[in-house]
C-alpha cells in the first residue's frame, strides 16, 4: 500500500481501538469517515494530490480492509439484477478478488501493458464494472462506448484511439468483425457471452480460470485512466482524457455533498455504461463506501423503474430529467419507496413542474446538478458583474484543477481554442445574480441535448448526405414535451426526389440515419425546404433555424444551478 495511505489507515485503526487516544479528548472520527475525509480534502483542493495513486489499490482495496475489520455495514459494494430474478452481489473483498482475476486476464491472455487502451462496449452487465476496475489495476486506459455504436462509429473510435483490445457482447461482435481488418492496432477481442465466436476469446471462461493474486500497477496520479469520445458541432467526435486522480479522487466531494452518500447507502443511477455518468457513479459511490445498484434495464419503462424502487432497499436515485418527466406521469402515490431518501438529476435542464410533481407525490426533493465548475466571463476572459450574460468558464491558470480533463487528445488546436485568458470555456451561457446564484441560459453552440444524449448536428448531417435524396441539410434542436428537445432536420431535396411522397421519404431518411450512425441520433422531426439560411460566405445559419423552432417555446433552462 502507498506509504501515505498505509499510515492513514493504520493510524485510523489504532485510534478506533483506543491505542493512540488520551483521556478527556473528544472521540476520534469513525475509521471510514476519517479516511473519506482525507480523500474529500484532496478532492476540494485542501490537501495535495498524491504523486502515486491508483483507484483500485488506494480506494477499493482500502474499503476491503475496512470491511474485513468490521468498519462497514453488511451491504454489498455492488448489486446487479436483471428482469428474470438473477442477481450478482459482491462485497468489496469479492470485488477485489474478481477484479484481480480480470486484471490477470487483461495482462495474460490480452497482453495489455500500462498505457495500452481498451474499448469497453457493453450493456449494463457486471463485467463492465469488473473490467473497468481491472483496467485500473493493470494501468490500461478504458474507453467506454454505448452499445448503439454502428460499424462506422466503431471504426472511427478504434482507429483514432489506437485501442489494442475491445470487450463487447454478442450483439455488437459482428459489427466489430466487419471493420476490424481496417483497425491494425486492434489485437485482442474479448466476448462477454456464454457462447463462442471465431476470432474472439471468451472472457467469462478466462475469468473462471484466472488466478486470484495480482500485483497492482504503480500508477501516478496524472497517468490516464479513461478516454471518452465527445460530440461537437464541427468535425468528428473528440477524445477527452481523464487521469487516475481526476476521476479517482475528483468525485469524492460531489458524492459526499451533492449525492449525500455514506457507507450505508445503496445508489442506483440508471445511466447507460457508455456515458460519463456511469464512471461518475463508480468514482463517487465507491470512495464513500456506498453500494452501486445496477438493473440490466434493456429498455426504459416508468412502471418498471417505480416497481424496482419499491422492491429493493435503494436509498439514492439518479435519473436524467427526461426519465423523471415520464415517472411523474404515473400515479406515484400507488408506490411505496420505503428506503428512498435522496434523489438527484443532471445532464440536461430540469423543468420546475417536474420538480414540483415529484416533490408533491413522493415528499422528496430533486437535487439538480451541473457538472462543471462555474465562473461567468466575457469573450476576452474577463469576469463579468452580476446580471450580465456570459460564458460559463473554469479557471485553469495559474493552477489547473487536478480534477479537470487533461486535454483533447491528439488535437492541440481544439484544446487551445477552448481556452481564453485564464479560463476554459465550457460552451454554456449563464448570468450570475446579486446573491451569487448562476442562471443557465443555454448552449452557445449547436449540440443537441435530447434525453441527455448529446448529439452533434454534423454527425447527423453527414449521415443524411449519404442518401441520394439529400442535396443539403441543417440539423438543429426542436422542443419536445418528453425529451426536452429532439433532432430536427431541414432538408433540401435533390431534383430527382422533389416529387416523392414526403411521409414515405421521411421514414426512409430516418431509417437511413439509424443504419449509418447510432439510432438515437436520427431526426425525429423533418422538414423539406427549398433553401437553407446562409451567411454571405455560404455557411449555414443553424441559429436562425433553431430560433424559429423555439420561437413560441421556452427552453427547459430555468433555475439556479450553483451558489
Amino acid at each position: 500500500m502507498r506509504l501515505w495511505l498505509k499510515e492513514l489507515v493504520l493510524q485510523a485503526l489504532r485510534n478506533a481501538r483506543g491505542i493512540c487516544g488520551s483521556h478527556g479528548q473528544p472521540p476520534p472520527l469513525p475509521v471510514p469517515q476519517k479516511i473519506v475525509a482525507t480523500w474529500e480534502a484532496i478532492s476540494l483542493g485542501r490537501q495535495p494530490v498524491p504523486e502515486y495513486f491508483n483507484f483500485a489499490h488506494d480506494v477499493l482495496d482500502v474499503w476491503s480492509q475496512l470491511e474485513k475489520a468490521g468498519h462497514r455495514p453488511p451491504i454489498p459494494a455492488f448489486w446487479w439484477v436483471d428482469g428474470t430474478g438473477a442477481e450478482v452481489k459482491w462485497s468489496f473483498e469479492e470485488l477485489g478478488e474478481q477484479s484481480r482475476k480480470a486484471a490477470n486476464v487483461l495482462e495474460g491472455a490480452c497482453g495489455l501493458q500500462p498505457g495500452d487502451r481498451m474499448m469497453l462496449v457493453l450493456p449494463r452487465l457486471p463485467e463492465w464494472w469488473l473490467v473497468s476496475v481491472a483496467c485500473m489495476r493493470t494501468g490500461a486506459i478504458m474507453i467506454p462506448g454505448i452499445s448503439q455504436l454502428t460499424e462506422k462509429d466503431l471504426k472511427f473510435r478504434l482507429q483514432a484511439s489506437r485501442a489494442k483490445a475491445i470487450i463487447t457482447s454478442d450483439s455488437l461482435a459482428p459489427r466489430v468483425d466487419a471493420i476490424s481488418a481496417d483497425c491494425p492496432s486492434l489485437q485482442t477481442k474479448l466476448l462477454v457471452s456464454d457462447s463462442y465466436r471465431p476470432g474472439w476469446m471468451n472472457f467469462r471462461e478466462l475469468l473462471w480460470e484466472a488466478a486470484t493474486e495480482h500485483n497492482c500497477a504503480r500508477t501516478r496520479g496524472q497517468d490516464p485512466v479513461a478516454i471518452y469520445f465527445t460530440s461537437g458541432t464541427t468535425g468528428t467526435p473528440k477524445m477527452v482524457e481523464h487521469t487516475q486522480a481526476s476521476y479517482g479522487l475528483g468525485f469524492v466531494a460531489s458524492g459526499r455533498r451533492w449525492v449525500a452518500l455514506t457507507e450505508s447507502d445503496i445508489f442506483w443511477n440508471t445511466t447507460d455504461t457508455g456515458w460519463v455518468k456511469a464512471a461518475w457513479t463508480l468514482f463517487s459511490a465507491w470512495p464513500n463506501g456506498s453500494c452501486i445498484f445496477v438493473h440490466e434495464l434493456p429498455r426504459f419503462d416508468a412502471k418498471f423503474i417505480l416497481n424496482t424502487l419499491s422492491r429493493f432497499p435503494i436509498t439514492t436515485l439518479c435519473c436524467v430529467p427526461t426519465m423523471f418527466r415520464l415517472l411523474v406521469q404515473e400515479d406515484l402515490t400507488r408506490y411505496q419507496f420505503q428506503s428512498l431518501r435522496h434523489c438527484v438529476t443532471g445532464g440536461e435542464a430540469l423543468t420546475p413542474d417536474v420538480r414540483e410533481k415529484w416533490k408533491s407525490q413522493t415528499g422528496l426533493e430533486l437535487h439538480e446538478g451541473y457538472g462543471q465548475s462555474e465562473t461567468v466571463v466575457d469573450e476576452e476572459g474577463n469576469i463579468l458583474p452580476p446580471g450580465e450574460e456570459g460564458n460559463v468558464a473554469i479557471r485553469v491558470r495559474p493552477t489547473r484543477p487536478f480534477c479537470f480533463f487533461t486535454c483533447y487528445l491528439d488535437n492541440p488546436e481544439k484544446t487551445a481554442a477552448s481556452e481564453r485568458g485564464d479560463f476554459y470555456i465550457t460552451g454554456d451561457r449563464a448570468h450570475m445574480d446579486k446573491d451569487g446564484y448562476f442562471w443557465f441560459m443555454g448552449r452557445n453552440d449547436d449540440v443537441i441535448n435530447s434525453s441527455s444524449y448529446r448529439i452533434g448536428p454534423v454527425e447527423v448531417e453527414s449521415a443524411l448526405a449519404e442518401h441520394p435524396a439529400v442535396l443539403e441539410s441543417a440539423v438543429v434542436s426542436s422542443p419536445d414535451p418528453i425529451r426536452g428537445e429532439v433532432v430536427k432536420a431541414f432538408i433540401v431535396l435533390s431534383p430527382a426526389y422533389s416529387s416523392h411522397d414526403p411521409e414515405k421519404l421521411t421514414q426512409e431518411l430516418q431509417e437511413h440515419v439509424k443504419r449509418v450512425t447510432a439510432p438515437y441520433k436520427y431526426p425525429r422531426k423533418m422538414a423539406f425546404v427549398s433553401e437553407l439560411p446562409k451567411t454571405v460566405s455560404g455557411k449555414i445559419q443553424r441559429s436562425k433555424l433553431r430560433s424559429q423552432e423555439w420561437k413560441n417555446e421556452k427552453q427547459p433552462q430555468k433555475g439556479p444551478i450553483s451558489h
